[in-house]
């Protein structure tokens, strides 16, 4: 068999094997090497963090890298909870436009005396 360069796991969460790939306990050599580094290390989050406040420099993982990644994850989970439909989402207006039962999961009523103004 070919050397395995890449894992799989099935539904269950076990290891298998994807096509034309060896399982790793059957590959001769090493299954994969260290990616070139391609972004600066950090230099810690607390670190970064006190910089930022220090100097104004951003850290690594600002609210705009970080906003939208979160974003995209959090309509991940909307999306499975529709059933997997294929969500159009309308960032400005905080809506999903082909899906409506999807709003319900995107923002929810605040009970009385704890909303938040707009």
């Amino acid at each position: 068999m070919a050397p395995a360069t890449s894992l799989d796991h099935d539904a269950g969460g076990r290891l298998g094997r994807q096509q034309g790939h060896a399982h790793p306990a059957e590959s001769p050599g090493p299954i994969q090497t260290s990616p070139p580094q391609t972004l600066p290390r950090s230099i810690g989050h607390h670190r970064e963090w006190l910089e930022a406040c220090k100097n104004g420099t951003p850290t690594q993982s600002n609210f705009g890298f970080a906003g939208p990644l979160t974003e995209a994850v959090l309509l991940g989970m909307v999306c499975v909870r529709v059933g997997g439909q294929r969500l159009v989402r309308d960032s400005p207006s905080l809506k999903v436009t082909n899906v409506p039962k999807a709003n319900e999961h995107i923002h929810y009523e605040y009970r009385k005396g704890w909303d938040l103004p707009v």
